[in-house]
Order: C-alpha cells, then structure tokens, then sequence
C-alpha cells in the first residue's frame, strides 16, 4: 500500500467553538514521509508542529495541540477525516487558533478532502501497530486494545439521559466506513451546562447549528438526529482523530468504554513512551505476522 497526500491545497474559514470567532484553515500536499505537520499561526509567528501525545496541552471538550504560546484547539475532528481518508501525508495550516467545528461532524472535511482530490505516492505506508494486548483503565473508564491487523473499534458509552443511556457500536476503519457511517456524526452537549461553560470561555461559538444540544427529556435541533445512535458515533469519530496524535498511524483492535479526550490522550502517552513493549514499525508492503497477546494491565495516572 502506497503512501496518500491530497492533490491540491485547499481551504475554507468558520467560527471556532470555543472563541466564538472566525477562524481559518487551509490544507495543503506534502512529500512523502512527512506525515501529517501544522503549522499554526500564533503571538510568535508560525510554529511547525507535528503531532505527539506529549504536545496535547489540553483535553477539556476538544484536543488542544500546542507548544509554549502557540495552539489550535478543535484538531480532532479533521485528524478523524484525515485518518479515516488514510490520508499519510498533508500540512495544515490554522489561523485564529483553532478548527473551524463546521457543523460539529467531519463530513465538511471530507467534503474538502475529497475536492482536493487523493494521490498516491512512490513510497509504501508505514503504521504502529499494537503488539501486546493492553487494557488501559482510569475511573471506571477503559481502553482494551489488541494486535490486529487494521483499525477496528468497539465503542460503548453510557449517559445518564432518556435519549443515548447505552450505545455501542463496532466498525473497521476503512474509507468507506468512516464517510458513510462515521464521519457526519455531530458533536452534543447539555442545554444545563452551556451559562457554566461560557463563563470559563468555552463554547462561545457553540449553536445548534454545530452541536447537538439535548435539554433533560430531548434533542432541541428541529431536524432531530441523523442516525439514532448518533453519539456513539461521535465518540468513535473522537477517538479516530485523537489516535492520530501518535503521529503514525495506529492500527489495533480498540475495546473502548466510556472514554474521552483525557483518557484518549493518556492511552497515547503510556504505549508512546512504552513504544519497545506495545507497538512495532509494520510497512504495509510487507507481511507481517500478529503475535500471539500478552494481557497488560494499566493504571493510568489521574488527569488535572
């Protein structure tokens, strides 16, 4: 399998979530073993910034990329797009330091991605696949992930409310999959929490026009839902675009219950810095056999 870049840059501006203000994104083509690279505009200039676990400054409703002055919030649905396209190589670039949320799905992303169009590249793709069975736990709150060759999810969520209680939904990762099954999934709220989060500076850009907002019994949009169990699929479209944080793309069979931003990235830190243990380099061009697991077991460290 050969690597993918896009075709041509492209670009497009929206409100950022939490600033309330616009902001602007432009895509462009990269070479060949570059990966996926920002380039954020910020107080001190332009910062160059390729995605680690360690980079992630902030998990609190979105994932927060960034490196002392210089940031850009709300990455994790265009990484969803980005992987879920299995796009290797691509610069991005952010002015106003964050995403545009769109309408609080990826489907807008892939719309871009697919307009600047999808090239092959000369060089085969190269992945971190998981190598040794771990089972990552934090708060009643896990990530079981196991060698697999592919990126397949089993998602559960469970919330206190008439309308999601227990969702759960499985799905292997494949272009197909992610636009069709995963990608127009929106991010929701709670109506109760939205005076609390403005006035820490949150969500000010926030609307039922990119969120699903739910009071206590229903779902305020008047067009409803696009697909009954719709938050499971935002959690799992979540989880894709906080995998690419790695910097590689990841490849496992991912167990997760309750998750979130905090836990995703926690995850990320313990097999990244316990790389020779967890993951192994596989070119795709190659077969590489799957070991037979080892269980792990991981407390992870409380999250400020």
């Amino acid at each position: 399998m050969l690597q993918k870049t896009i075709s041509k840059s492209i670009g497009c501006s929206g409100v950022g979530v939490h600033s309330g203000k616009v902001v602007k994104l432009t895509l462009h083509p990269a070479s060949e073993d570059t990966g996926t690279i920002f380039h954020i505009h910020g107080e001190d200039g332009v910062k160059v910034i390729a995605p680690t676990p360690q980079l992630v400054t902030a998990t609190q409703l979105a994932t927060v990329l960034g490196v002392g002055n210089t940031s850009a919030a709300t990455v994790e649905h265009l990484l969803a797009a980005v992987r879920g396209m299995q796009i290797d190589n691509i610069r991005i670039e952010i002015q106003g330091g964050e995403v545009p949320i769109m309408d609080g799905s990826a489907a807008s992303f892939i719309f871009l991605l697919k307009d600047a169009g999808l090239r092959e590249q000369s060089r085969p793709r190269t992945v971190k696949r998981i190598k040794k069975e771990i089972c990552f736990e934090q708060d009643g709150k896990r990530i079981h992930a196991k060698p697999h060759n592919g990126f397949s999810i089993d998602y559960t969520i469970d919330f206190d409310h008439p309308l999601i209680g227990v969702q759960t939904m499985s799905v292997e990762v494949t272009p197909e999959t992610f636009a069709s099954d995963i990608a127009k999934a929106r991010t929701f709220g709670f109506f109760r929490e939205v005076e609390y989060l403005r006035s820490k500076k949150l969500a000010l850009g926030g609307s039922l026009e990119n969120a699903i907002v739910l009071d206590d019994y229903t779902v305020l949009n008047e067009d409803g839902l696009r697909f009954p169990d719709e938050f499971v699929r935002h959690k799992i479209l979540d989880f894709i675009g906080d995998m690419v944080m790695l910097g590689t793309p990841l490849e496992g069979h991912f167990e997760v219950y309750c998750s979130g931003h905090a836990l995703n990235n926690q995850f990320l830190r313990a097999i990244d810095e316990n790389a020779d243990i967890y993951l192994e380099s596989v070119t795709l061009d190659e077969t590489v056999p799957v070991p037979v697991p080892e269980v792990a077991t991981a407390a992870a460290p409380a999250v400020a």
